[in-house]
């Protein structure tokens, strides 16, 4: 993602971060901040909400969701960041929304895109749509940019605590792909998450500015591993592990024959 003024106030510190081990895999992510108290997130929230404040708390989903709103970051005169390495972020954030889209709704979830063109579309108009949603979480899917070249790897934002299981979820399915670094699941202020009713999180799918990843981004068959293992979290996340890799055919097959938990029908 391209660093506006917006985002880079928000941008979550990893200083005195901490780290805790993803069942399952081999790996530890990073976490910004200890798990939030959800009674206090909640008493802070109504008191910025009494002053006049933008943020909002989240209505919790992260179980019972049945729409994904999927964000594809920047579009239109917003390039978002542009490398040589690669094509430009808005062209392949918008890549990876559609292909993990499309993935989920061969998983049986309902999708809705903020973009699905080459268009220019406001935060806040992004954040509305989303919110309309009922029952639903939003991820917005980014590329990362640094002055550095040497900066790589998967990091995964998030506002309330009803998304942090979500974020580490993704991150973790992200790490699993070939000579991944972990950036780590980080909370952080950006408007599409602490505007958001509903659990939201922001995934930055790696370094443009970076020769191998930016490489690699510009590979359609990388961009397709990207969504699949962004869809794969998302499906496993709401349903239990494993039900991703079972095929559609069959999962519409059980469906019919009423096998599958209600939820998913």
């Amino acid at each position: 993602m391209q660093k506006t003024s917006d985002f880079r106030a928000a941008q979550a510190s990893s200083a005195g971060s901490s780290a805790f081990a993803l069942r399952g895999t081999g790996f530890a992510l990073l976490k910004s901040m200890p798990r939030p108290n959800l009674f206090l997130l909640a008493c802070a929230g109504a008191v910025m909400m009494l002053l006049g404040g933008c943020a909002s708390v989240a209505t919790n989903t992260s179980h019972t969701f049945s729409t994904v709103v999927l964000d594809a970051g920047h579009g239109g005169k917003d390039s978002g960041a542009v490398r040589r390495y690669s094509p430009a972020e808005k062209t392949v954030a918008l890549d990876v929304a559609l292909r993990v889209n499309r993935k989920l709704r061969e998983s049986q979830l309902r999708t809705v895109l903020t973009r699905d063109d080459d268009t220019f579309i406001p935060l806040d108009n992004r954040v509305a749509l989303g919110n309309a949603q009922k029952n639903s979480i939003f991820v917005s899917i980014h590329f990362n940019d640094a002055r550095r070249r040497g900066v790589r790897g998967f990091e995964t934002y998030y506002h309330s605590p009803y998304a942090f299981d979500l974020a580490a979820a993704i991150e973790g399915n992200l790490l699993t792909l070939p000579r991944a670094a972990n950036r780590g699941v980080h909370v952080a202020g950006f408007r599409v998450l602490r505007n958001a009713q509903y659990p939201s999180v922001l995934v930055e799918c790696g370094f443009l500015s970076n020769r191998s990843e930016g490489g690699q981004v510009g590979s359609s068959a990388y961009r397709e591993q990207i969504a699949d293992k962004i869809a794969e979290a998302i499906v496993d996340y709401r349903y239990g592990e494993g039900v991703y890799q079972r095929q559609p055919t069959v999962l519409a097959a059980e469906a019919a024959a009423g096998k599958l938990p209600t939820a998913f029908r």
